[in-house]
């Protein structure tokens, strides 16, 4: 595949996918969402799972949010600016295909990240929680007076237990950098993203859930706990 088929076959998949989004956004309605206290866990269950992030080095004096009726919480206090959750499909996007009680997971937010970057999922998981729906939401978080992601913000993903999704399931470790908005033309070009063989990858769902940054994923050749993981091949 030459760059000029990757950057197409990179298109293609972004109009495919806020295709998606926005269809399952119209059926939300249509369908019923389990209620929150199927998605609650033991607390020590959850602050284990969201420890497993970030490697034990960074996670343990990591402060850990726990999910409630009302939305996140702090249930330990930590002392290196990292923030360390468990977060739900439906917490970034409130859809029906976002409900699964199998999509978790757990995500290290460092310091920069934490202060800007994190306000996004838990303003968007307490609007979720007062019942409002997918439409709702992307009106009043465009309105809302949140941050842009931080120079540097940076959040871990490396989890064994994650699961992303059906298809990808726990795809691979990863971090995700959370850059200025202007990186987003030509589906990240700057970092060279998706391209032959780069292990850099785009995130194109920024522009529809009004999140003022660029995103970009870079996998890693092992999983918190150290233990290797798939190696990424690139596009």
């Amino acid at each position: 595949m030459n760059l000029s088929c990757g950057f197409a076959m990179t298109a293609l998949r972004v109009c495919v996918l806020l295709a998606t989004v926005i269809a399952l956004a119209g059926a939300a309605d249509a369908q019923t969402k389990p209620p929150v206290s199927q998605y609650l866990m033991k607390p020590a269950a959850e602050i284990a799972l969201a420890r497993s992030a970030a490697p034990a080095s960074l996670s343990d004096h990591a402060t850990i949010m726990t999910l409630t009726v009302h939305g996140y919480t702090a249930a330990v206090k930590g002392n290196n600016g990292f923030t360390c959750l468990v977060e739900w499909g439906w917490t970034h996007l409130n859809v029906p295909a976002n409900w699964s009680l199998k999509i978790k997971n757990p995500v290290c937010y460092n310091a920069a990240a934490s202060r800007t970057v994190l306000l996004y999922t838990l303003k968007r998981t307490t609007l979720t929680l007062d019942g409002e729906s997918e439409a709702q939401i992307e009106q009043m978080m465009s309105r809302a007076a949140l941050p842009p992601a931080a120079p540097d913000s940076i959040a871990y993903m490396m989890s064994k237990e994650q699961y992303i999704d059906d298809h990808a399931k726990s795809w691979y470790p990863h971090l995700m950098f959370f850059m200025p908005e202007a990186d987003n033309a030509n589906l990240g070009i700057s970092w060279g993203a998706d391209r032959l063989r780069s292990p850099v990858i785009f995130d194109p769902h920024g522009g529809t859930l009004h999140e003022p940054w660029a995103k970009f994923f870079i996998p890693v050749s092992h999983w918190s706990d150290g233990s290797p993981a798939p190696l990424y091949a690139g596009t």
